[in-house]
């Protein structure tokens, strides 16, 4: 694989498409889950891992699968890896299969994996999709612990599970809300939209430069 080809799948993961911020996809998690950092964390983690084999196995079997049932392969595929981390995180990480909750069987559907099943694994060789899983899966896990830090430092006063102060000392307990998530979420998509465009603007000045 092309040194170029890595980096595009590389930015186009972590920035150009990221799923949280920029495609705006897998929220049900994101704001329910951000009220604790480790909790995103594993969550990410545990995304990241069935993207990067989901996509692998999507890619081996692409030509494969018929048109007509690919929808229904993707979905069976991709539920026996998140059956894989549930019986994983149950017997090895209770604390963190508690804390995740309903939302660990609900990666089956989330759209990050069928999205990138349907986009790119299915139309682009093993290598590819594996990286295209690992750099979409880091993303997510980037957004939502970066959420979830901000979420829990000032709602709970804690990092990390962490307690860095007595939180009836200061705290917003606003930010550990629905609501707070949502304030949250939008004001990190519009940050990150700031910091996207500025530097497209930036890259499009000195090649019209040039």
């Amino acid at each position: 694989m092309k040194l170029k080809r890595f980096k595009e799948i590389a930015l186009d993961g972590v920035v150009r498409q990221n799923p949280t911020f920029k495609l705006v996809l897998g929220t049900c998690p994101t704001l329910g889950l951000t009220t604790a950092a480790l909790s995103s964390l594993g969550m990410g983690i545990a995304v990241t891992f069935v993207l990067i084999f989901s996509n692998i196995i999507i890619s081996l079997l692409r030509n494969i699968i018929p048109d007509k049932v690919r929808i229904p392969c993707f979905i069976v595929i991709i539920a026996t890896f998140v059956t894989i981390v549930r019986m994983f995180l149950e017997a090895f990480v209770p604390d963190l299969y508690a804390s995740l909750g309903v939302f660990l069987p609900l990666i089956v559907v989330n759209c990050i994996i069928l999205g990138r099943a349907e986009s790119f694994a299915s139309h682009n060789p093993v290598g590819e999709s594996a990286l295209d899983g690992l750099f979409m899966g880091i993303g997510f896990t980037l957004a939502l612990t970066l959420m979830g830090i901000v979420r829990e430092f000032l709602g709970n006063a804690s990092f990390m599970g962490i307690e860095l102060w007595d939180k009836n000392v200061f705290s917003i307990s606003f930010f550990s809300t629905s609501a707070g998530a949502f304030l949250t979420y939008g004001l990190f998509i519009a940050i990150f939209t700031a910091i996207y465009n500025a530097v497209e603007r930036k890259a499009q000045a000195k090649v019209a430069k040039a």
